[in-house]
This record gives C-alpha cells, sequence and structure tokens, in this order.
C-alpha cells in the first residue's frame, strides 16, 4: 500500500549500530503531523530498553512534551522490559471510522489515526508486541502478547511517564472513590505521592497541554494509577493497593494469552484540543449493544442532596416526582432506603405515581459482597448473575429505567470484571446504568451506551460532607472541565440554589451554568423542588430546555483552576456556560465565531444580578462577528442560548 508523503511524513530507522547511545527505530506523525511520537532504543548498553517520545509541534516550533515513556512489562514466568530484539516493524497502517455517541460532548465522533505494531522477542525468544497510535489530539500505545496459550500473573508494568520538572500539572491524590480535589504544582512544589487519572499538564511552551490517562480496560486486567514515589519527575503506573476493596481480590492481573492491554492515552494539543477530544472513547471497542433505541439521556429530579434520607418518605419522592413533570426532565431517582419507605407508600407505589406524572424513576443499590464495608441494604441483589437476573426483571415490569450501583471501592481486576458484568445483565434486560463511588471512565460509554455517567468526582454532595467544600468548590468547579469531565461522563450532581449543610459560595449564575459546564448522560440536578420553583421566569424556562446530550463542544476560553467558558451545540441551536473561580468580579468579551455564518441567531442571556443569588437576563439578535460583553460576579457565572432565526 503506497502512502503519499505530504498526508503521513512517517519514516522507519532501523538500528544499524549498537555503538550508538541510543538509535530511533520509528517516527510516526498525526494525520495533521503536529504530533510525532517516536520509538527509540537505547543502545550499547546489555539492557537494550525501548522507550517513547512525544514531540508536538506549536506553530513552527517542535516541542518535546514528554522526553520519555519507559516501557514493558514483567510476567510471571520472564521480563519483557529488557534486552528486547526487534523482530519487524509492521507498514503503517490508516485507522479511520466514524461512530455515533448517543451521549456525550459530541454525537458523530471519528477514530482516526496511523498505527505501527512493533514485534520484540526478549533473551528468551518469547514475543511481546508494542502498537503504537499518532492522533491529531494525542498518542496511543499497548502491549500485545501474541502467544497462542498460557496464563500468567503481571508483576510489573514499567510503563513510565518522565515529565521535565517545569511542566505545570494538576493532579488529584489517589483514593478508591476518585473524589479528591486537585492539586496544581510545578518545579520544586511537585508532591511524590499515588495520583488518580486523569492528569493534566502544561508545557514549558504554554500552547501546549497533554492529559494523561487509560481507555479499552476490560476484565482481563486491572485499573492502574500514576506513582511518582521514588521520582518526582517519573509517574510509573501501579497495580491497586491489596487493602482496596476490604483486601478482596488480588493486585496483580492474571491474563491468558493471547492478549493485549488497555491503551495507554496522551491526549495532547492546545487547551481547545483537549477539552473537545473523546479519544478515550476512539480507542475502545465498539458497541455491543444492538438495539440502542430504550437508551435515552436526559435530567433527573435527586432527593438525597437536600434530605438524605428523602427515599424514605412516600411524601418526598411524590415532590420530586413533581417536580421533575413540571420541569420536562424525563426522570427522577430514589436512592438508598427506598426499601424502607414510608409515610404513605412503598416502593411500588413509589413507581406507580412516578409513571402516573409521565416520569420515569430510577433506583439505587449498593454493590454488595465484601469489598465494601456499607451495610446499607439492598446489599446482595447486584452481586451475582443469578440475582441480577431477578431483580432486574422484576424492575422492568415495575417500569423502572435505569439502576444506580454504589461502593466499588476497588480498580482489582474482579471489580473490573464484576463492573462488566453488571453492564451486560443490564443490557439484556434494556436496564441504563449509573455507578457511584467507582472508578474513573476508561471508554467504557462506547462499549456500553447505556452505561450513562460515573460519580467519580467530588461534587455537590461534598456540601453535606463538612464546611471545606464551601470555599474549595469554586476553584474545584474551574479544573473538572479540563481534568475529568474531558475523559467520560461526570455526574458532579449540580445546579443548587438552596443550601445543603453547609453553604455555597458560588453565585446562582454560577451554579446555573454548571448544567452546560459539565456532561453527564443522565444529569442529576440536585436542588429541593423549592429551589427550582423560586428561580424567575428565565432561569427556570432555561432548566426546562437545556440538554444534556450534545452534538458538538468547543472550549471558548478558560484556564484551570481561573475560569472556563464552554459553548456545546444541540442540533441548530448553541448553549454557552461560564464559571468563574476567583474571588474578583470578572469582565469577559465572549466572542461568537462557533455560530454559522450565514445566519442571524436570537440569544438569550442569563447573567449574575446585583448580587450573588440574583439573576439578569437580556435578549439580542445576533451572528458569528457579533460580541457579548458580560460582567461575571466573583465565584459568579452565566448562560447564553443562540437559536437561529427562520429565514
Amino acid at each position: 500500500m503506497k502512502f503519499v508523503t505530504q498526508v503521513i511524513r512517517l519514516s522507519i530507522l532501523l538500528i544499524m549500530s549498537h555503538a550508538l547511545v541510543q538509535a530511533q527505530v520509528l517516527n510516526a506523525s498525526s494525520p495533521n503531523r503536529k504530533i510525532n511520537v517516536r520509538l527509540l532504543q537505547r543502545a550499547g548498553k546489555s539492557t537494550n530498553e525501548l522507550y517513547l517520545q512525544v514531540i508536538y509541534k506549536s506553530g513552527k516550533q517542535e516541542v518535546e512534551a514528554i522526553p520519555e515513556i519507559a516501557l514493558g512489562l514483567t510476567r510471571s514466568d520472564q521480563d519483557f522490559s529488557k534486552s528486547l530484539k526487534i523482530l519487524h516493524i509492521s507498514k503503517p497502517k490508516l485507522i479511520k471510522e466514524k461512530y455515533a455517541a448517543l451521549h456525550g460532548k459530541k454525537s458523530v465522533c471519528e477514530n482516526s489515526a496511523y498505527e505501527i505494531k512493533v514485534s520484540l522477542e526478549n533473551s528468551s525468544k518469547s514475543k511481546i508486541n508494542v502498537i503504537v497510535r499518532a492522533y491529531n489530539d494525542g498518542v496511543a500505545f499497548r502491549y500485545e502478547f501474541p502467544g497462542k496459550q498460557g496464563t500468567f500473573q503481571i508483576l510489573d508494568e514499567q510503563t513510565t511517564y518522565t515529565i521535565p520538572r517545569e511542566t505545570k500539572r494538576w493532579m488529584e491524590k489517589w483514593n478508591p472513590a476518585n473524589e479528591g480535589l486537585y492539586t496544581a504544582m510545578s518545579a520544586e512544589k511537585v508532591q511524590k505521592q499515588e495520583w488518580s487519572y486523569p492528569a493534566l499538564f502544561q508545557t514549558k511552551d504554554t500552547n501546549c497541554w497533554f492529559l494523561l490517562h487509560e481507555a479499552d480496560l476490560d476484565d482481563s486486567y486491572c485499573g492502574t494509577k500514576l506513582n511518582n514515589l521514588q521520582d518526582s519527575d517519573r509517574y510509573k503506573l501501579s497495580f491497586p493497593n491489596p487493602r482496596d476493596g476490604r483486601g478482596q481480590g488480588a493486585s496483580n492481573p492474571t491474563i491468558t494469552l493471547p492478549w493485549v492491554s488497555p491503551w495507554r492515552v496522551v491526549l495532547m494539543g492546545a487547551l481547545p484540543d483537549v477539552v473537545a477530544s473523546t479519544l478515550v472513547d476512539d480507542v475502545s471497542a465498539p458497541s455491543i449493544v444492538k438495539e440502542t433505541g430504550w437508551i435515552k439521556p436526559g435530567l433527573v429530579s435527586w432527593n438525597y442532596w437536600s434530605s438524605n434520607h428523602g427515599t424514605k418518605d412516600f411524601k418526598t419522592v411524590k415532590a420530586f416526582a413533581d417536580l421533575a413533570a413540571e420541569m420536562n426532565w424525563p426522570y427522577t431517582l430514589l436512592d438508598w432506603e427506598w426499601d424502607a419507605m414510608t409515610n404513605g407508600g412503598n416502593v411500588e407505589d413509589a413507581a406507580k405515581y412516578i409513571l402516573s406524572k409521565g416520569v420515569k424513576p430510577l433506583i439505587w443499590y449498593n454493590s454488595g459482597g465484601n469489598h465494601t464495608w456499607v451495610a446499607a441494604t439492598p446489599k446482595d441483589r447486584m452481586l451475582t448473575h443469578e440475582n441480577r437476573k431477578v431483580e432486574f426483571a422484576k424492575l422492568k415490569k415495575m417500569g423502572f429505567a435505569g439502576v444506580k450501583i454504589d461502593f466499588f471501592e476497588s480498580e482489582k481486576q474482579d471489580m473490573i470484571r464484576y463492573y462488566l458484568d453488571i453492564l451486560k445483565d443490564a443490557a439484556a434486560y434494556q436496564m441504563m446504568v449509573y455507578f457511584h463511588g467507582c472508578l474513573v471512565p476508561r471508554g467504557w460509554s462506547r462499549t456500553y451506551p447505556h452505561l450513562m455517567t460515573y460519580e467519580a468526582v467530588r461534587g455537590a454532595e461534598w456540601y453535606n460532607n463538612g464546611p471545606e467544600f464551601t470555599m474549595t468548590a469554586p476553584e474545584h468547579n474551574t479544573i473538572l472541565p479540563f481534568t475529568r469531565n474531558v475523559v467520560g461522563p461526570m455526574d458532579y450532581t449540580p445546579v443548587t440554589f438552596t443550601n445543603s449543610q453547609f453553604p455555597h459560595t458560588t453565585s446562582y449564575g454560577h451554579e446555573l451554568a454548571l448544567s452546560v459546564v459539565f456532561e453527564s448522560g443522565f444529569q442529576h440536578l440536585a436542588d429541593r423542588p423549592d429551589g427550582y420553583h423560586d428561580l424567575p421566569d428565565a432561569a427556570k424556562t432555561f432548566l426546562k430546555k437545556v440538554p444534556n446530550a450534545w452534538d458538538e463542544t468547543r472550549l471558548i476560553d478558560g484556564y484551570p483552576g481561573k475560569y472556563v467558558i464552554i459553548a456545546r451545540r444541540k442540533g441548530t441551536a448553541w448553549y454557552v456556560g461560564a464559571i468563574n473561580a476567583e474571588n474578583r468580579e470578572m469582565n469577559q468579551t465572549v466572542h461568537l465565531p462557533f455560530l454559522q455564518s450565514e445566519s442571524n441567531y436570537s440569544c438569550t442571556l442569563i447573567t449574575d444580578g446585583e448580587h450573588d443569588k440574583s439573576f439578569k437576563t437580556q435578549f439580542s439578535k445576533v451572528n458569528h462577528s457579533s460580541t457579548l460583553a458580560v460582567k461575571i460576579l466573583r465565584r459568579g457565572g452565566f448562560v447564553a442560548v443562540f437559536t437561529p432565526d427562520s429565514n
């Protein structure tokens, strides 16, 4: 197959001399030529170690974004990290496909890259392949054991990212529920720690950003995390801690040949490229669900935030069903304690009432098992295939549309298998799924599109847990669109105007904007009914109409921890959400190049009012060359809706 040089520009240089300090094995360019990934081998040493290097073209300048990504695996029978001999380098393969996404930041996605497979053998003549892809928005690589049989344990993965000290980074200390705050670091302030995915980096060339993650994880492996405990500049992938999940399950994964690892993913580009990227889903396996008409994203009323025991009260459940009906939201969630419901009805009565209002019920479960300390019931109904079949059949008959499953507390291989078994059984009964107290997305929403959202974030629930979120939320909210929410749906449970146990410092405009700034297939709006009933008409109308599954997403402006302005398109309408983290007012001039040049639009702009608990609404006519001048209060925000005028 002949590849035109100006399209692919890919060269392969075989090693000619072991006298060199290092030799370049291959240099692969992305289709747009902005990203180069090089495979190099240290020669002149007995180890013959392989590593990747990632180069980003910023204007005319080449930026060495990641100078070294060490490669290798250690299997229970032998080592595949040293003394590797190159047997063959494949011809470059064009990966090009389009696929539809039922929810997320983009409805039509592209998986487009150039792929090279490097075949290697170790000193024992055993084979391992390294598969490398160069994308316009990043790099992906994975390992492959091509053997036909054999079962082995993986003792260690040597994948290690070397990050220059001056690179800025935003990282979350690792915790089983992935509900921490992000820490901004660089130079001498870089901490040694275990870190959760995803991790965001800004190079010395401020136009180059990248996000480290993994994707297409299946039950042949465990989840990994980043670890720089040995060297602050080197982030090694490490396996789950033995104590995770109350010590249940093995930390080291067991594989059966033939086998491929999850993709190690580097999303890269200017900051808008990273925010808009769907690379984590792009590299993941296509959908296993053939008939998808039953999978419907939507907004959800949720009673837990305002009353931690709300589902125990039948009258509270009815009030939140009434709220969903009034606001045109398709769902309401029965959270924990639904099996102890009193005050006029039980779960069957609740389901009937909710359905009578034209709303569909969702329902909570404890994941159960010895991996969690939480005793809340029902605890075992999701734990086995047999139990799930019985429960899903019952729920389907009662009219429930989906399940929220909580408290996983581990990313060991047995827990990854449990997650995926739930998804497979749920698909058979056409039940949508929401994971809570869980891992960060790994691309499963492409493979299992009925997986609507994950928690894995410090969200508004933390206003219930202590006073610290009152002051940390504004900054945290402006980091999430550049980190956690980039890699998949995120159920923060946003848009709360009243207070829970601990108060907000965010403005009403900030809270309203979270409905656009944050993306989730099930968007649980968490305030009590009065919080929405008491809104002015413009804000209430906005929440009745705002989508939560998008055709296109663009970052207009922003910086992690400071502010963010995001535009999302649904059909021909555009929605803009903006939030400010800082303790000072901002005056923003918002440009509108995303609007179609040949169309005029009606704009509804809802901004902060005179104080943080008020709104100001403006109506205007605009086009793609117009600008909006917006004043944003400290910790404030705004939304805007642009609908094309009919000709």
